[in-house]
């Protein structure tokens, strides 16, 4: 971690930051002895916290276009994919 005295830090402010934003933090060391840390504040923001978009489709329309782009993506012919049923697992019996 990089260490800057005071007037250095005092000097560079801009880069000083940038800095501390890449490398996670740095140190400023006064005179005295005493030594800061200086480090980005994390966000508290969710990654998935994106605006929204205005459309005509209902949540309904929405699910179900999502579900048969992903039944689509399984390959399976538009006839099968609103009457596929789960197929049961073959049980084993003894002989």
């Amino acid at each position: 971690m990089t260490v800057y005295t005071f007037s250095e830090a005092r000097q560079n402010l801009a880069s000083l930051l940038e800095r501390a934003r890449r490398e996670g933090a740095v140190r400023i060391k006064r005179r005295d002895g005493q030594v800061f840390l200086l480090q980005p504040e994390r966000s508290s923001r969710s990654p998935l916290d994106v605006p929204g978009i205005k459309t005509d489709f209902t949540t309904d329309e929405i699910v179900k276009i999502v579900r048969d782009m992903r039944e689509s993506a399984r390959g399976l012919p538009e006839r099968m994919r609103s009457s596929r049923k789960r197929a049961k697992p073959n049980s084993l019996k003894p002989r």
